[in-house]
């Protein structure tokens, strides 16, 4: 896909995500937002996935390790065609297969279950060990959050990672700066994070997360690095595309009601016309 296609699709999932947060009343919009296009690119642009075969051996996989950015995930898979786009505004109702969190058991496309954090980056680890071992060419992406990078599990597994030179490894760090309680500096800042990557033997990319051209580039750069896995720190803008959402760690954890919802979805419909 062209760049304006993907920027074209970005905000349908946006779309998506704050669609399926009103109708639950319930969910995490801000770091969703923030994660879009980067989700937007991996699976329309990047990675090698059938919605018909979900579960098709040589996939590349995804693990979202900051599991309650589940609007986002739902969203993406959503409008690739994994389920239908509708299905979003059962999130998190009694009786949905989508729930609060991803669930590999029920939700096409999911190829890890998460939520609990710190967790997901071990599980694409050990992904990504396997196609080492089974000598198959397939790729593993794990989306992180940057407070998320605050538990102590990222950085156990970012040490097996490097030192098994995991070079079809991917982190993407959503660094967007916020966390429920406030900035990563007034809870318990991760900062540096490229550093401590780079300090477990990672190839370390710093790109504005929100822009397509960085985004690509840093994809096309990641395939061409040998023996070491990839960490591309994303720097990104929570809430992104709404304007009241933008930078307000409220919006971390927190659902638009009807008429907040009703100005949201005009300013990403006025978006999108810009685009065409």
């Amino acid at each position: 896909m062209t760049n304006l296609e993907l920027q074209k699709m970005a905000v349908k999932i946006r779309e998506g995500i704050l669609t399926s947060v009103h109708s639950a009343k319930c969910g995490h919009p801000g770091g969703s937002l923030s994660a879009a296009d980067i989700l937007t690119y991996l699976y329309f642009e990047e990675m090698n996935i059938d919605p018909e075969q979900p579960k098709m051996k040589d996939r590349d996989r995804f693990v979202l390790s900051k599991g309650h950015n589940a609007p986002g995930y739902y969203s993406a898979l959503a409008n690739r065609g994994f389920f239908p786009v509708g299905a979003l505004e059962t999130l998190r109702h009694i009786g949905s297969f989508l729930q609060g969190h991803p669930d590999m058991k029920h939700i096409p496309g999911v190829d890890m279950s998460s939520g609990s954090l710190g967790q997901g980056l071990s599980a694409a680890t050990g992904m990504a060990l396997a196609a080492k071992l089974d000598n198959k060419s397939y790729r593993v992406y794990c989306m992180c959050g940057d407070g998320e990078c605050e538990e102590g599990q990222i950085w156990e597994a970012a040490m097996f990672a490097g030192h098994r030179k995991l070079d079809n490894l991917t982190v993407i760090v959503d660094n967007n700066n916020l966390q429920i309680d406030g900035t990563l500096a007034e809870v318990c800042s991760p900062d540096p994070i490229g550093e401590k990557f780079s300090a477990f033997r990672f190839h370390v990319i710093h790109i504005d997360g929100n822009d397509f051209d960085q985004i690509r580039s840093a994809f096309e750069e990641a395939k061409q690095v040998k023996d070491m896995p990839t960490a591309i720190i994303a720097h990104t803008v929570k809430g992104k595309g709404i304007s009241y959402m933008e930078n307000q760690a409220g919006w971390h954890g927190k659902a638009p009601n009807d008429e907040e919802y009703k100005v949201a979805m005009e300013e990403l419909e006025k978006a999108g016309a810009q685009l065409c």
